[in-house]
């Protein structure tokens, strides 16, 4: 049941109780703070008494608006190749599987409908993609999980991109520094770091993060470019505690949010950016390899409402 269909079912034909509305929002993880702001703009209306599930919709929907930005954010362009995006998260949230996607994305950028006078979503000129197709490179940094190289070199093989690899247990720094060693040499526009899946619970793995990240500074004072944490959009408010978390020890880009399917939980990414300021800039909607796209307010709220 979707959040529309949940409010619609608890108040239609009766008075709004403000308990109910209080609980049914923050059961679509849109945040105390958040959901406290929409019951005071409701309360302060004239004839607050005969206010409808249309009021709800409309005082939710205008604080989205409010906080979330109407236009995907570009992804930060490194002045020199490669671009290096840095992919972490917790297990299970399918990190390796959207560091996938998010290459074949930008592998077939040239293929958006952008103007040729406006960059698409990741800052570059449709004309310009057009000549040159992005190159993209993938760093299996993850030596920590089982299996998880080999999950994906089946991706590399399947997109036609090149990856970096070392043996189990071998250090992800030094992984990532022999990537962009090799990506800069062979002109790559993107290198991808897909990270072991950890719980952001554990000091020394998110140590080992931060040393990856300075390792990759050393390299390039600008690198990592953007580091996007993936998160599962129904597991709410452990998604904002694992935001948290990532950004108190990386400065966070942005999000890639899985799972965000119109399932009546994807409040949490509107309640982590009014907390945290942190941007979604993409999301994934299914198991394919196409069911990914540049975070769009218009059509979440859509989905959500």
């Amino acid at each position: 049941m979707n959040f529309l269909q949940s409010l619609a079912q608890q108040f239609t034909g009766k008075p709004i109780d403000w308990d109910e509305l209080e609980e049914a929002l923050i059961r679509a993880d849109l945040g105390v703070p958040m959901t406290m702001r929409i019951i005071k703009t409701l309360q302060e209306r004239e004839a607050w008494a005969l206010l409808g599930i249309g009021d709800v919709i409309k005082a939710v929907r205008d604080e989205i608006a409010r906080i979330l930005s109407p236009r995907p954010t570009p992804i930060h362009r490194g002045n020199s190749k490669p671009t290096v995006i840095l992919i972490v998260g917790v297990n299970g949230t399918g990190k390796t599987t959207s560091t996938a996607k998010l290459a074949h994305y930008l592998r077939t950028a040239s293929n958006c409908r952008e103007s040729v006078s406006a960059p698409n979503a990741f800052g570059v000129h449709r004309s310009a993609l057009q000549q040159d197709r992005p190159q993209v490179m993938l760093a299996a940094a993850d030596t920590f999980r089982a299996a998880a190289i080999e999950q994906l070199d089946v991706w590399a093989k399947r997109l036609g991109v090149e990856m970096i690899r070392g043996q189990y247990g071998a250090d992800p720094a030094a992984l990532c520094y022999d990537a962009y060693q090799s990506a800069s040499k062979n002109k790559i526009d993107f290198l991808l770091c897909d990270t072991a899946g950890r719980q952001h619970t554990k000091t020394n793995l998110m140590a080992e993060l931060q040393k990856v990240k300075r390792t990759l500074g050393k390299l390039d004072s600008d690198a990592p470019h953007e580091t996007l944490l993936v998160v599962d959009a129904t597991t709410g408010g452990n998604a904002l505690n694992q935001t948290r978390e990532f950004h108190s020890a990386l400065a966070l880009t942005g999000l890639i949010v899985t799972k965000l399917d119109g399932s009546g939980k994807g409040g949490i990414v509107v309640a982590i950016q009014d907390e945290l300021g942190i941007p979604t800039r993409f999301v994934g909607t299914g198991e394919k390899i196409d069911d990914f796209a540049p975070f769009n307010r218009d059509t979440y709220s859509d989905n959500l409402l």
